[in-house]
């Protein structure tokens, strides 16, 4: 009769213990749950962003190349540039010119 009753109360303390264990455990997988569902979310934002980061800089490095190369035919048929090619010796004194006035204008400021 001791065995019985000790057999019965340890299951009672068992079947309490694995109570209590399963009212936590549906919180605590809830809050696992939820937490990876915010993590995986989360992931595949970051890799919609860098994909379109990626994709915007690609379009950006093109549209750069293509600005480059405008801006150097540009210079390459200027009227600038054949001057400059012409009289290297007096685009030099200009330049230097120049910039002597813009120094002596800036040092009066002072």
């Amino acid at each position: 009769m001791a065995n019985t009753n000790t057999a019965t109360a340890a299951k009672k303390v068992a079947n309490s213990a694995n109570s209590v264990a399963e009212s936590s455990t549906p919180i605590a997988d809830n809050v696992s749950e939820s937490l990876h569902h915010s993590v995986d979310s989360i992931s595949e934002q970051a890799a919609k962003t860098e994909e379109k980061v990626r994709a915007t800089a690609a379009q950006s490095a093109e549209t750069m190349h293509e600005k480059q190369a405008q801006a150097k035919d540009m210079w390459q048929s200027s009227a600038l540039k054949n001057y400059v090619d012409n009289n290297p010796v007096a685009t030099a004194g200009i330049a230097f010119a120049a910039g002597a006035l813009l120094s002596s204008i800036l040092i009066k400021k002072k």
